[in-house]
């Protein structure tokens, strides 16, 4: 996946001098590795020289981690966090969320907290616990960059976030499949040099 600033300005946080973000894996199974091994690279789009033609098909390969090619349309959207919701707030709001589950049909989780599908910044949509990772250069909590995910709705928050156009259609996604329909959450360090990245599975 590669996007550019222009494509979404203000949302995320490119480093200096880079106004293209790129996002790549390698499709085999790895050694240690559950699922896919990913890459993030932050470029200067001017510093691209001529564009190589696309390379063959590597001989060992996993279909199942090879995206459909596609278009990205980037949509702005607010959401909330989920499983990150501090005990105090969630014991707080509960109530209130049963309410308005009751009186509108909206379920917080599926319709009003974290977006589902491939996205940008924001919350990750955890099935399990939380499990934010630490920067291994300074200790620092890392910032979610970008999920990845193997459907971008089930039937139930597609009422809520299946874009407009779209109208109420199943979306084709990515065609991936991501251990059990899950995802990869890819997170960065904002504070040290370099953007240290890492990444975490999630499978329901």
């Amino acid at each position: 996946m590669q996007i550019y600033r222009t494509s979404v300005p203000g949302i995320v946080p490119f480093p200096e001098g880079c106004d293209l973000l790129q996002v790549l894996w390698c499709p085999r199974k790895h050694s240690g590795h559950r699922w896919v091994v990913p890459h993030v690279q932050w470029r200067a789009a001017g510093s691209v020289g001529k564009v190589l033609e696309t390379p063959p098909s590597p001989a060992e390969l996993c279909e199942n981690y090879v995206p459909r090619p596609c278009v990205v349309h980037p949509e702005l959207v607010t959401e909330y966090p989920y499983w990150d919701l501090h005990d105090g707030l969630w014991d707080e709001l509960e109530f209130r969320f049963l309410d308005l589950d009751q009186e509108t049909g909206w379920d917080y989780q599926s319709h009003l907290s974290t977006a589902p599908g491939t996205k940008l910044v924001g919350y990750p949509g955890w099935s399990q616990d939380p499990e934010w990772p630490e920067c291994a250069e300074c200790g620092s909590r890392m910032e979610h960059l970008l999920t990845v995910e193997s459907t971008e709705a089930d039937a139930v928050s597609r009422r809520a976030w299946t874009p407009i156009e779209e109208g109420h259609a199943p979306s084709e996604g990515p065609g991936l499949v991501l251990g059990d329909l899950g995802g990869v959450y890819l997170f960065e360090c904002h504070t040290c040099p370099g953007r240290p990245f890492t990444h975490r599975y999630d499978c329901p």
